[in-house]
């Protein structure tokens, strides 16, 4: 049972992120692996699906199938992402307080309230990205339904309607402006939500109690917060851009058509980078939560005399029958913490 928990600078929170990672690899990466090869089976049975009616020659069916499949494929892959992350965040939640932890367990733990975890990515979600939504469809909105008809494109030396592009000359601009605006304002609404997940995972919260409770502990704390999400996402973009420099250097030069068997060895290389990055962001994130609750409740005091056996608590067990650890039990026993 770990009890030198204690405050931890960003440098520490990275480096205990990376030791994590590193000696619970096999953990970590077979819990994402679940929905890394969910997108592979996904996306493989787009490319065969795409492959027959070639064949068949139904290719006038390709379009409407391929968006139908897709909207399937979107959903499945919200399920089983919500899923991985929720699992991550219980299983590193188990390893860092020195208790142990499976692939089996981290999902058995997660999965009889897997609902409200998807709930409460879904609210999050929507806080975050509706405004950017609303001017992307407005501006798109205007293009195709506005601008296109009129031909400005179609015929750029026309001097065709300059009223129409001097409109859209207007939209676009202020569209920029808005967007750097939304982006900023997404990019803080995530940091205010970013450890959501792990106080509704590791304290049983219901979606909107768990966003509250993450805005409190992420005061003071955003800032690293972003560095962190800054590293990782430089971290991913890299091994993603080196893993599929060949794909889409091969893809270039046959004009964005790739042989289905190259279509098939990307999918195979994005499951493999897909299982290695994913928990990374999740794995600092769970640190980041229980930090802020050393720095701001004193949690690694409550934590100590806990493995003193000072305030010894009864194992209890959850819908699942699965037996709750001593974090998990305190907080259920405590009615500061149950569910309204």
């Amino acid at each position: 049972m770990e009890t030198n928990l204690r405050p931890l600078t960003l440098a520490e929170i990275l480096d205990r992120t990376a030791q994590l990672y590193r000696t619970n690899f096999l953990l970590f990466a077979g819990i994402s692996a679940v929905y890394a090869g969910v997108v592979l089976v996904l996306n493989l049975g787009l490319i065969g699906m795409g492959e027959l009616l070639r064949v068949l020659h139904q290719v006038s069916q390709l379009a409407w199938l391929t968006r139908t499949a897709y909207g399937l494929v979107l959903l499945l892959m919200f399920i089983f992402a919500g899923a991985a992350v929720a699992a991550n965040n219980r299983a590193v939640a188990w390893v860092h307080l020195g208790e142990t932890a499976t692939i089996r367990g981290a999902y058995a733990g997660i999965l009889p309230r897997l609902g409200r975890y998807l709930w409460l990515m879904t609210i999050a979600a929507v806080v975050v990205w509706t405004p950017l939504a609303l001017i992307y469809g407005g501006y798109s909105g205007l293009y195709f339904f506005y601008i296109q008809p009129r031909g400005i494109f179609a015929h750029p030396n026309s001097g065709a309607d300059p009223q129409a592009a001097a409109i859209f000359g207007i939209a676009t601009l202020v569209f920029f402006l808005l967007l750097v605006l939304t982006l900023i304002y997404a990019v803080l609404m995530a940091l205010r939500y970013a450890v959501a997940v792990p106080a509704c995972v590791v304290e049983n919260l219901k979606a909107r109690k768990a966003l509250r409770r993450s805005i409190e502990l992420t005061k003071g704390a955003r800032g690293r917060i972003f560095l962190l999400a800054l590293l990782v996402f430089v971290i991913q973009f890299g091994l993603v851009l080196l893993t599929q420099v060949v794909f889409l250097v091969l893809a270039f030069k046959q004009r964005g058509e790739l042989a289905v068997w190259l279509r098939v060895m990307q999918q195979v290389v994005g499951f493999f980078t897909n299982t290695f990055i994913g928990p990374i962001y999740a794995t600092g994130l769970t640190l980041f939560y229980y930090d802020q609750r050393v720095r701001k409740e004193g949690y690694d005091i409550e934590w100590m005399m806990q493995a003193a056996g000072l305030t010894p608590p009864e194992p209890l067990a959850d819908s699942s029958g699965t037996v709750m650890p001593a974090t998990e039990t305190a907080a259920a026993l405590d009615p500061r913490r149950e569910d309204e």
